[in-house]
């Protein structure tokens, strides 16, 4: 199953649905190349194909809303309707239905790279059992949403070491090129229209900008549009969606989007800022509205603590399609003890460093 093939095949799908901006498709080309990590975090298109070729009886399981492209940095922090700091999982792109193991396959195979990678420190049995014992908890005692505050105060340090100077924030994201007459020009206008009616006020008029940031997403659509707002600075950015990559690896191309239907049902504070319309979403830029980068946590941290929470995180969106009897069933059936995660693991994890090679190698193209 080669990579490159894979890659071919699926922007050449993508381009039947969007165009692709061919310069930030080769940057993505050249950071798929940077390290295990980052070729994982690109290529959820090619792990689908090798899933279904090898996650074997792990893939016989409940069927639920899956995040899809899952890994560890896919966790971030927002506002909810009440000002409080939120935790959990940020980008949905290719929410998919899957069996809700694939989501902790993949989770746990993300931990081991960056792991590779001298991230985290823990042994990868550790890792795997913090993820397993952190969702089968929270489906246990049922699942509540992670507010920075209380119960969850322990994560302060780690999501407030994340929260980036405004200072600094808002010089870099004004200082993002602006796009060319025909570029704006060429911008879907119900898109334009979801982007300018997300900002809270029109005078003076916004500026608009280029956003390069993403590895899965980078190529596609993302303008930003900055404005002045009560004494301060506001950004919202509209991206363009997909249907997830793991219909086109399963040749079930339904054109559906389930981005927005996985946020609505998951156990989650929801971001009043983000909104959806056909197949654009549109979403806050702050400071405190930003991914949490794993480089970027404070060197004293619970690590165990901190997968177990995205174990957790997992259980709140899975929950949302009502199959939480049924997990917690085939869990019992297959063991608690989570060795058939740990298998499944293995098997994806040699297939995708496989992978990395032959794409870090010219001779293979």
């Amino acid at each position: 199953m080669n990579i490159h093939r894979s890659t071919s095949e699926y922007e050449h799908w993508v381009q039947s649905y969007i165009s692709l901006n061919v310069a930030e498709l080769n940057i993505k080309h050249d950071q798929m190349a940077l390290s295990q990590f980052a070729f994982l975090r690109a290529t959820f298109y090619h792990w689908m194909r090798l899933w279904l070729s090898l996650a074997g009886a792990a893939a016989d399981a409940p069927e639920v809303l899956c995040v899809g492209d899952i890994h560890i940095e896919n966790f971030g922090t927002w506002r909810d309707a009440e000002g409080r700091l939120a935790w959990g999982v940020n980008d949905f792109d290719e929410a998919c239905i899957l069996p809700y193991t694939q989501d902790l396959v993949r989770l746990t195979v993300s931990a081991w790279l960056a792991m590779r990678a001298s991230h985290f420190k823990l042994e990868r049995n550790a890792a795997a059992s913090a993820i397993l014992d952190g969702y089968l908890d929270q489906l246990s005692k049922g699942p509540e949403p992670f507010v920075i505050a209380e119960k969850h105060a322990w994560m302060a340090p780690l999501a407030l070491s994340n929260l980036r100077d405004p200072e600094k924030f808002w010089i870099k994201l004004s200082a993002l090129p602006s796009p060319t007459a025909d570029a704006l020009s060429a911008i879907p206008s119900n898109a334009l229209a979801l982007l300018l009616r997300a900002l809270p006020a029109q005078e003076p008029a916004p500026s608009f900008h280029n956003r390069v940031a993403g590895l899965g997403s980078l190529g596609r659509m993302r303008i930003v549009a900055i404005n002045t707002y009560q004494g301060g600075k506001i950004a919202r950015e509209v991206k363009a969606l997909l249907p997830s990559a793991a219909g086109w690896a399963m040749g079930q191309d339904s054109g559906q989007i389930l981005s927005s239907e996985i946020i609505s049902r998951a156990v989650r504070c929801a971001d009043p800022h983000m909104h959806f319309l056909s197949n654009f979403i549109v979403r806050r830029l702050a400071p405190d509205c930003s991914k949490i980068e794993i480089a970027t946590l404070p060197a004293q941290r619970d690590e165990k603590h901190l997968l177990k929470a995205m174990g957790q995180e997992l259980a709140n969106i899975h929950a949302g399609s009502g199959n939480s009897t049924a997990i917690e069933a085939h869990v019992e059936k297959n063991g608690r003890d989570g060795h058939w995660l740990f298998d499944c693991a293995q098997h994806m994890e040699a297939a995708m460093l496989q992978a990395f090679a032959e794409w870090c190698n010219p001779n293979q193209r």
